[in-house]
């Protein structure tokens, strides 16, 4: 299986991502989808803009499917992820994990979120209403505990 893997400014269809994913494929008995939106914080938050290492950011979400595929018996799977800046309400990231059953599905999509959000080179930075750029968002310590829970056989 070759996963799916798409760094793009524009937005997404999360519906017609799944349906690519899974044209023509009887094989396929669950599909879990994971979108990741952009929160506005309250009311405070204009966009947030990502930024990333192109090619290596790349490189680094096909390594973490690899992982996945080696994990879990998979039959499809598409992760997009999203640069520039982008508005609340609107998606930043969509993984689709497709599987024969759905308990690989959801632990598939689960665990690549978590790799996603602490192993992925993005970084964010708040563009606020009241017209100021924020700093580059700081990694979160619950992000690194939930990727912390798949280290048992994982590799860094």
């Amino acid at each position: 299986m070759n996963a799916t893997v798409r760094i793009q400014r524009e937005g997404f269809d999360p519906a017609a991502e799944a349906a690519a994913l899974t044209k023509g494929r009887a094989d396929i008995g669950a599909v879990v989808s994971f979108t990741g939106l952009c929160r506005d914080e309250g009311g405070r938050l204009a966009a947030l803009e990502l930024e990333h290492y192109p090619g290596m950011a790349e490189d680094e979400i096909r390594r973490i499917a690899r992982m996945a595929e080696e994990r879990w018996p998979l039959l499809g799977l598409t992760v997009v992820h999203r640069y520039g800046k982008v508005l609340p309400g609107e998606e930043i990231v969509l993984v689709l994990a497709a599987s024969a059953h759905r308990q690989a599905a959801f632990e598939a999509a689960s665990f690549l979120m978590d790799y996603l959000k602490t192993k992925a080179p993005f970084w964010k930075r708040e563009h606020l209403k009241d017209g100021t750029v924020g700093a580059w968002v700081e990694a979160k310590a619950e992000d690194d505990a939930a990727t912390g829970r798949w280290a048992r056989d994982v590799p860094a």
